[in-house]
This record gives structure tokens, sequence and C-alpha cells, in this order.
């Protein structure tokens, strides 16, 4: 069973013009099974990076509304042949709490936290609502982004994974998290954080990834107010996070971004839906 996040690979290359293959190596980022089971009771499983499992399953915990994070005793790890198993402890109230959350009939594909449910109102629910919070500059946002091009190890060698970061209010990035899945690498940095003890009220977070309606979901029960994307927002993500005055930013590369919500948060915007 693999546990290392990289594997070199050989393989042939063949380029326009060459009369021949080459043969060559790559970096290839592994996908391990990892389960995910609450006081030893089968929950999920999650086709991940086979590291940071623990914070995987921590910020899985959280942003999937099984438990509070205070709620969480401890999470172990532990490898078997089919793949990992994080085993989160729950506090009494949080086993009470864990029983009545969504069942799943299937396995998960990654840490969406939608495959599986069994219900469109189980997929679909209402977020709570952020306070006003954190404000940051545009340079911040652009200082972040760039901060976090050379923390991303397993990108850099791979170029088959996603990351998330976690910055604060001046752009400076405090954690980082990868994975193969978008989703994995947002719960993992949700998961480190509060590890860390860090302030949600006082962080945004960045993915490499586009901005689905998940991706708004388990920033906002992270209790951070601004999320920050590389890619584009679908139509329901720009929705829900306008429910639950998120402010996202997308389209967010070196020469700039998109605010398509909450843009009283971003110095230098006058209006909702302006670009900066």
């Amino acid at each position: 069973m693999p546990t290392e996040p990289v594997k070199i690979l050989p393989a042939l290359q063949w380029r326009t013009g060459a009369s021949a293959p080459d043969g060559i190596v790559r970096a290839a980022p592994e996908e391990t099974a990892v389960g995910v089971s609450y006081d030893s009771e089968p929950y999920a499983v999650l086709m991940a990076t086979p590291q940071d499992v623990a914070d995987l399953a921590l910020g899985f915990t959280v942003s999937e509304r099984i438990a509070k994070a205070g709620e969480v005793l401890d999470v172990r790890v532990s490898e078997h042949d089919e793949g990992l198993i994080a085993d989160v402890l729950l506090s009494k109230a949080g086993a009470v709490s864990a029983r009545d959350r969504r069942r799943r009939n299937m396995e998960g594909r990654s840490s969406c936290g939608l495959c599986g449910v069994q219900s469109p109102e189980d997929a679909l629910r209402a977020l709570p609502v952020l306070t006003d919070g954190l404000t940051v500059t545009r340079d911040a946002i652009q200082a972040a982004l760039t901060a976090m091009e050379p923390l991303q190890v397993l990108g850099n060698e791979t170029r088959a994974t996603h990351a998330a970061a976690w910055a604060d209010r001046d752009g400076r990035v405090l954690l980082l998290r990868e994975d193969v899945g978008r989703h994995n690498a947002l719960d993992k940095l949700i998961g480190a954080a509060l590890k860390a003890g860090l302030d949600p009220a006082e962080a945004f977070i960045i993915v490499t990834s586009r901005c689905s309606y998940e991706m708004v979901e388990k920033t906002v029960l992270a209790g951070v107010s601004l999320l920050v994307a590389i890619s584009a927002p679908t139509a329901l993500a720009v929705r829900k996070a306008e429910g639950a005055n998120l402010t996202l930013v997308a389209l967010a590369r070196h020469d700039g971004h998109a605010v398509f919500t909450g843009a009283h948060r971003i110095h230098g915007v006058a209006r909702q839906g302006a670009a900066a």
C-alpha cells in the first residue's frame, strides 16, 4: 500500500517533428484510499494524497458538519493493506451529534462532501451567515498568490495537484496544504489551521482550482470570510457565497483578480461585483 506522496514513473514522450519517442521519467502524485471513521465506525472513503491525513480528517469533520472542532479528541491514522484509516475520536457530545449527520450510500471520490448523500436537501443545505470581519487590500491578495507558488512542493514537482493556502490580512501565507483533490487540499488546510489555533476571522483562503459550491461551503463552515480561487466560480457558488456574506474572489492570476461577492471587504473596490 503506497504511503509516499510521489512516485517516479517511466514514460515514452513524443514531440511534434520527432522521428521516435524519448524515454523519460515523471514524478506522479500518489492516490490512496483514506477511510474516515468516527469512534471506529466507518463513515466515508476518500481518494487522497497520503500525507497530512490527520489534517484531512479533522478538516473534513468540521467542513461536513459531522462534529465541531472542540468535540474532536484525537485523530489516529493507521496503515492497512487497502489504504489508510483515519479514526476520529469524538467527545460524548460529538458522538451524539455525529450520529445525526448525513449518511452515505457510496464511497466518496474525494472530500467533496457530496458523494453518496441521499437527497438534494442533504447536498444543498443552508449556510450560516458570516460577520463582516476581515478587510484586505488588493495588494494583499496578489502578495498571497505570489507567496504560495514556491510553497507548492508537490505541485511544482508533479504539475498534478491542487493547493490551498491560509493567509493573514497582509497576504502572508501561514499554512499551505496540497492534494490530488481540490476538496482534500482545502480540508487539509482547514484541519491544519484548527490544530494550529489560527483565527479564521483574521485570515483568507486561496485555492488553486475552480470555485464550486462545495469550496464555498467548506470555507464558510471554517469561519473564513474571504475565498480566493485562481479559476472561475460556478453560478451556484456565487449565489451561495452572496447568501452567506462570503467575499468570493476568482480568476486570480499574477496580473489581477475579479471580485464576485462581498466587495465591501476589499479596500478600493467601490461597488459589489466590481473587478479588482
